[in-house]
Formats: structure tokens, C-alpha cells, sequence
């Protein structure tokens, strides 16, 4: 279905512009109005005007917004506590404005305003006129401003963002585990170009196994008025500042039309490609430029990088090497704030993830996710499932039309990630729908054939459409594989929910449970591997979750701290990556029915030696009995009889190749002993959106969380910044998180946490002065 058709079925404006992160990563520094690129990208994410209700007059020109509160893009729409808040709280009709002028170079070109993501439904005004509603909160869409601009004044824009679940959008019409919140709570650009302009570039890399690796590009270019004078494509490829290869096009003369055209520019023999991978993940940039001659009328560029992903009937296959993967799927949803975090905390999800968590791949569930994340994806080397939203619901066919129209976006968008690996085109665990998912199907293939497509469903029964059979399976034993491309994509989850402060007992179970699961996924190739249900605990509606409204289904909280499940991701790393030995248990003689009796250790260690009280009381392997497919398995000691007879302090000393290399000590004392802030980040740039997680922790004398402390934290904040956060914050499981979001003046934050016991601690966070947005 092409996009005319699209919009005369649904009655919903469509924009064109899917703009890739790197292009739009990329444009800041070009903010002055520089037209050397012959483009010009300006953020528009400061000076916004909110209101959290409809004004009358608020679209028109003249309507004085003094009185409004002056906000920042990302921005949610209300801030909620943490936990036990009703959806209805966000789902209102707020509205938006921004003034703006543009610089005289502007006269003459095509004005666009490109939105990544507003939750749910957006109708746009310019200077008083209604452009349209584009329905969706997590795709990117744009609006051709041109004809209602004042290009010698100052204009308006206003939007009316509507975060009330409506049936007729996906991912609502029925129940879904999870909340959308509100607001505009991704970026915005207004993009300036010619009339024939880059509308996108997709680039295909081939026989990346070859000594001689060749690349196709694909450049996408709009005319929106006849073409007449002969133009130039040029597309060079970079590895950093280093030419590589560099070719040319010649354009022929082009009526009006409506949908991009197509330009397909062919590098053959590419030497010293270096491929991308898990372990290097070796990242080029295609740069183009259409010339008049030697004049750049438009450039834009992408990031890309060389690799083959593929799934076989052997399993997961990356550049010809068979990998077992190992996940976890992701809410992108933060507390207080809901979907608005910027840039920097998008990137630290990812970062988690691969370099704490250990996994090498993440399911982007249950919606295309920020750009900043999938570009840090890319950057660290952590394969990426993507997929459309939905949550087992399927709605009418105007419902169906926008989720087709969402597969060609989230694309459209991220089709240059190496590291997405899948499309995901169905709706997450719905029933078959073949003429439905026939459909999401091919728009896929046709727009990219490079990649495979998977459809997240929860009975083996279900029609097979796709390239992958991507499966939820929360049983134990698994269901074996019923097809020779089998990836399961979620487990454990709902069946077990544990939080940070239940008992030993649960606590390790939890973590058991996701070992048991990847034990079976490793004793046969036809696993493809798994994607374990969740990294973070999340937020949901009141016929879901805990009683607070939160689901506890994570292997780490909802401020990203660890429970014991975490651990055993993280073990299952090289020991030259990083050697990992982790308790699974909380050491307390009664935290646990009678008394303590197993103790679990997430180790990539050989052997253990463990003592209490200085005393040695046990050696032991690793539990092969039990995970004898794990490379990494975990290991159990019975301490019942020792921790009977003699308690205090325990240690355990991880040994490789008979050599001691790692040791840990958990207090026998049962007192909290020190309280510690953790910042992830001591410099912010004061831009009025770029925020930092800090942790909060009370630890025994040797840093082991005490999950029972839940003290009040009295906080305190000097300088140019602010919490998000409750204050006094009351710590849950013995940590927590705040986070401390830059305002847009430089200088020096200072943040002082008060213990009511264990007194004060404080950190300094350097603000940096930001460029000026200039309209």
C-alpha cells in the first residue's frame, strides 16, 4: 500500500521524513544556520510553552502562552511518583508552542518540522493553521510547514499532543501491560531544504565475507517541484576522516512526485573492510551530497556497518560464526518521568545491558525505541530485535493500516542499524491474522530484504509467516523447537515476580529460574538462543503489576540495580571480559525457612573456597549436575551445618587455573554500615534536558547492599539543576535513584544526601555550557 492510499483510507496526515539518528546526532553542530551542507537542521527543543490543558485561541498567532510554563523537549506531560499512580493521571490533551524565526537563508527552500516521538496523537498547527493529526506516539513523523511560513517574522507552532489511550491507535482497543505516559518526550527539528532534497539513504552492505566486500546505496530523493537542471549524486564512504571509496550519479530532469524516488549507487571490491561485530563493532558513514555542478544544494549522511546476520537452521549466525544468544527484554520507561529521558540515560540502558548484564541482545518491547539507544546499540556491539507496537490486541483495519504504516517508519528509520538483527511485524502475542500479518510481512521485504522478520507470538501452533518463529514460552521445560529457525523472546516474567526486598528464598529462585532456562536453550542448537522477560522492572496498569502498579518481572529494579537474576547474566561472560563472582543470597541465618541452607554463587570462576568467621568450611565446583550446558554454571554450597555452629563474616574466593582471582566479603554483623551516592555521570551539558541517574546505597563494611534499609533520604541540590525524584527519598531494598537533570545555565551542581543515621554524603556534577538553539 503506498502512502496516498494510506492516508485516503485512514484519514490521518502522513509525513514523510523517517530521519536517521546519526543524521539528526549530527546536525547540532550545524544549528547556526550554515548552509555550506546546502540543508539546514535546527533543534527546537528549548523556549517550548506547555500547557496541560486545551486554551481557546491557543493555535493562533496571537495568543499570549506568557503564562504558560516554559519547558524542554524531552518532556513528559505530568511527573508521577515511582510507583502506585493511576494512568489516568497522564491521559489528558496538553498543549505545546513554540515561536521561532527563521534566517533569511531559508527564503526560497521547503520548511519541515520533524517530531521523533509524541505520545499519542498529534495535531499540528502553524501560524494559526491546522496541518493535521498524525496518530502514533512511537514513530517519527513530520509536517510541510512551507506555505503557512512567515519567512521575514516570527511564527508559531502549536501542537495538540492527546495521551489518552485511544482505540483506534495502536497500541490501544484493549488491555496492554504497560503505560505510554504523555508529552512530546523525544525531539524535534525544523529541517530547511531545497525542493529536491535527501529524503533518505539506505545503504546494503554484500559479500561481507569476500575479501572484496561491495555496498549498494539506495538514495531516496523527494521533488517536490520539476527538476531541471542536471544534478549530481556523490556518495563517499568513510571510516572515520579516511576516504574509502567515493562514486557519482548523474540525475536526470524529473517531473513533481509524490513519492521519493529511488537512486541506487554500487561500490564493487571495497578494500580493508573491517567487519562489525559483537567484540568490534567497526562502524563506517556514507556521506552524500547532491552537487549543481561544484555547489552542495543538500547533503546528509548515515552510519553503517559492515556485517552478515543470519538466522539458520543451526542457530544465530553473525559474520559466519554461530552465536548463542543471550537477552533481555526492554521497556524504555524510567521512573518519575516516565518516557522523557534524553540522549544520555537512552544510551546508559544500553550500556547496562551489555556491560553489566552481559547480554548480546535486547528486544526492543514492545515499540521501536529511541534512536539514542539503538545508536549506542550499534557503537558497543549489542544485536537488537526490533518491533512494532502492540500488545495481543488487533484493532479494526484503520487500525491495522496505521500498525502497516508503522513497520515502513520503524524501517524507514533504523534500516542503517547494523545491530538490528529482526523486524518483529506482529503484534505482540495476538492471535493469527494472515491477511494482517501477510501484509506487515511484505512491506518488510520490500523495504528491506536484507533482514529477517520474526512475529513475537505465545502458542506453537500459530501460522508461520515470517523468516523466524520468535516465541514466548514460560514454561519449564521449554517447548522444543518446532521449526528450524527458532528464537524464544521471552520467559520466566510473569510467572515468578520478585522484588529487591522478598526473602532469600525467592530471590534465588528467581535467579535459578532464568539459569535453568538458558541451561536448556544451550543443550540444543536449535535454539536459536533467548530473550529473558525483563531487564527493569516497569510500570503498568491496575489489572497488572504487584498492587503498586509496577511489574517486578526484571532481573534488575526500576532504578536499574541488580537483584540476584542479574548476577547470573553477568556470569555468563568470558573471565577475560571481566571475572564475575556474585553472591545470589542475602548472608542472614534467618532470612530463610528454619535456617540458611543454600548458598548460590554466579561465578566465572573454576573453583570456590568458602569461609565464615576466617574459618574454611567448603570447596566447590561449578553445579554441572544440574546446568551441565551452561559454560559458566553456577555453583551451590549447603551451609546448613555450618552456619548453625559458627556464624559471621563470609567470604568466598573465586579460583581459574588454581590461581586465586577474586574474592568477596559479606558482613555477618547484620548492621547498616555505610551509605554512598553514585552518580553514572559528573558532567552534564546545561542544555535543560541532559540528566544523570545517582544511586543511592546502603551497604555493609565491605559494600554489600543491605535490602532491608528503607530510610528516608533528605536531599539537597545547589546550582543550575534539579531532581527528578521524591524528596525526601525513602530507599527501597537498600538502594534507590534519583536523577539530576541539567538546567540551561553552566556552573556546578551539588547534590547532599542526608542518612538519618549514617549522615551525609556529596557529589559535584559540572554543568557545561550548551550551543544555543538560533530560531
Amino acid at each position: 500500500m503506498d502512502r496516498r492510499e494510506f492516508i485516503k483510507t485512514t484519514g490521518t496526515v502522513i509525513a514523510g521524513a523517517t530521519l536517521a539518528s546519526e543524521a539528526l546526532a549530527g546536525s547540532a553542530a550545524k544549528a547556526a544556520g550554515s548552509t555550506a551542507d546546502g540543508r539546514m537542521m535546527f533543534p527546537i527543543n528549548r523556549n517550548w510553552r506547555y500547557s496541560p490543558k486545551f486554551v481557546d485561541g491557543g493555535h493562533n498567532r496571537e495568543f499570549d502562552d506568557s503564562k504558560f510554563d516554559r519547558v524542554v523537549i524531552p518532556h513528559t506531560n505530568i511527573r508521577l511518583p515511582w510507583r502506585s499512580f493511576d494512568d489516568k493521571s497522564y491521559e489528558f490533551v496538553s498543549l505545546y508552542r513554540r515561536k521561532f524565526k527563521l534566517p533569511p537563508e531559508a527564503k526560497g527552500k521547503y520548511v519541515f518540522v520533524d517530531f521523533e516521538g509524541a505520545m499519542t496523537a498529534s495535531t499540528v498547527w502553524i501560524n494559526g493553521v491546522k496541518l493535521g493529526e498524525y496518530k502514533g506516539g512511537y514513530t517519527p513523523f513530520s509536517f510541510d510547514l512551507t506555505r503557512h511560513i512567515d519567512f521575514a517574522g516570527e511564527n508559531i507552532l502549536a501542537v495538540d499532543v492527546d495521551s489518552t489511550e485511544r482505540a483506534d491507535i495502536p497500541p490501544f482497543g484493549h488491555q496492554i501491560d504497560y503505560l505510554t505516559f504523555g508529552g512530546i518526550y523525544r525531539e524535534v527539528w525544523l529541517r530547511v531544504v531545497p525542493s529536491t532534497h535527501i529524503e533518505n539513504i539506505f545503504a546494503k552492505p554484500k559479500d561481507v565475507l569476500s575479501d572484496k566486500p561491495t555496498l549498494d546505496v539506495d538514495v531516496h530523493l523527494n521533488h517536490l517541484e520539476p527538476l531541471k537542471d542536471a544534478l549530481t549524486i556523490e556518495v563517499e564512504l568513510r571510516e572515520g576522516d579516511r576516504s574509502v571509496a567515493k562514486a557519482t550519479q548523474k540525475l536526470a530532469s524529473s517531473e513533481v512526485t509524490e513519492e521519493a524516488t529511488t537512486h541506487a549507487v554500487h561500490f564493487d571490491a571495497l578494500p580493508n573492510i573491517k567487519l562489525w561485530d559483537l567484540d568490534h563493532p567497526n562502524l563506517y558513514t556514507v556521506h552524500v551530497r547532491l552537487l549543481n555542478g561544484s555547489q552542495t544544494i543538500d547533503s546528509d549522511h548515515r552510519k553503517i556497518g559492515f556485517r552478515h546476520a543470519e538466522f539458520t537452521d543451526q542457530g544465530f549466525a553473525l559474520n559466519a560464526k554461530v552465536i548463542k544468544l543471550r537477552g533481555l527484554d526492554r521497556h524504555q520507561t524510567f521512573p518519575f518521568v516516565g518516557q522523557a529521558m534524553p540522549g544520555r540515560c537512552q544510551r546508559s540502558d544500553a550500556h547496562i545491558l551489555k556491560h553489566k548484564l552481559k547480554t548480546n541482545i535486547v528486544r526492543t518491547s514492545h515499540y521501536p525505541q529511541s534512536r539514542h539507544f539503538l545508536d549506542a546499540c550499534d557503537e558497543i556491539g549489542l544485536l537488537v530485535l526490533e518491533e512494532i507496537p502492540g500488545w495481543q490486541h488487533i484493532g479494526d483495519e484503520p487500525w491495522k493500516l496505521i500498525s502497516i504504516d508503522n513497520v515502513g517508519r520503524m524501517i524507514r528509520r533504523d534500516w542503517n542499524h547494523p545491530s538490528v538483527i529482526l523486524w518483529g511485524v506482529r503484534i505482540n502475542e495476538s492471535k493469527d491474522d494472515h491477511d494482517f500479518y501477510t501484509r506487515t510481512n511484505a512491506v518488510a521485504h520490500k523495504l528491506d530484504p536484507t533482514r529477517q522478520t520474526g512475529g513475537i507470538r505465545y502458542f506453537q501452533s500459530s501460522e508461520f509467516l515470517e523468516d523466524v518463529f520468535t516465541m514466548n514460552d514460560f514454561d519449564f521445560p521449554l517447548k522444543r523447537p518446532n521449526h528450524p529457525r527458532y528464537l524464544n523472546t521471552e520467559f520466566v516474567g510473569h510467572t515468578y515476580p520478585t522484588k529487591t526486598i522478598d526473602q532469600k528464598e525467592r530471590t534465588t529462585e528467581h535467579m535459578l529460574r532464568h539459569a535453568r532456562i538458558h541451561n536448556q536453550l544451550a543443550s540444543d542448537p536449535q535454539y536459536a538462543g533467548g530473550i529473558g522477560w525483563c531487564a527493569f522492572d516497569y510500570n503498568t496498569h491496575g489489572d497488572f503489576g504487584s498492587g503498586d502498579r509496577i511489574c517486578y518481572h526484571g532481573v534488575t529494579d526500576i532504578f536499574r540495580e541488580p537483584k540476584p537474576a542479574a548476577h547470573f547474566y553477568k556470569s555468563q561472560c568470558d573471565p577475560a571480559d571481566e571475572i564475575v563472582l556474585e553472591p545470589a543470597f542475602t548472608w542472614a541465618r534467618g532470612d530463610e525457612s528454619i535456617g540458611f541452607r543454600q548458598a548460590w554463587f554466579c561465578s566465572n570462576c573454576e573453583h570456590l573456597k568458602v569461609y565464615i568467621d576466617g574459618k574454611q568450611v567448603a570447596e566447590v565446583d561449578p553445579n554441572k549436575t544440574e546446568f551441565q550446558y551452561l559454560k559458566y554454571s553456577p555453583f551451590m554450597v549447603d551451609l546448613y551445618e555450618s552456619a548453625i555452629n559458627h556464624w559471621g563474616d563470609l567470604k568466598v574466593e573465586g579460583y581459574i587455573g588454581g590461581k586465586k582471582v577474586v574474592e568477596k566479603t559479606l558482613s555477618g554483623v547484620g548492621i547498616d554500615q555505610k551509605f554512598s551516592l553514585a552518580p553514572d555521570d559528573v558532567k552534564l551539558h546545561a542544555d535543560g534536558a541532559d540528566t544523570t541517574r545517582v544511586v543511592l546505597r546502603v551497604t555493609d563494611e565491605f559494600g554489600a547492599s543491605r535490602p532491608f534499609s528503607n530510610d528516608p533520604i533528605k536531599l539537597e541540590l545547589a546550582g543550575p539543576a534539579e531532581i527528578l525524584g521524591d524528596n525526601p527519598f525513602a530507599l527501597i531494598g537498600g538502594t534507590g535513584a534519583i536523577w539530576i537533570r541539567a538546567k540551561e545555565q553552566p556552573g556546578t551542581a551539588k547534590l547532599t544526601a542526608t542518612h538519618p543515621v549514617l549522615g551525609k554524603q556529596q557529589i559535584a556534577i559540572e554543568l557545561t555550557a550548551a550551543p544555543p538553539e538560533t530560531v
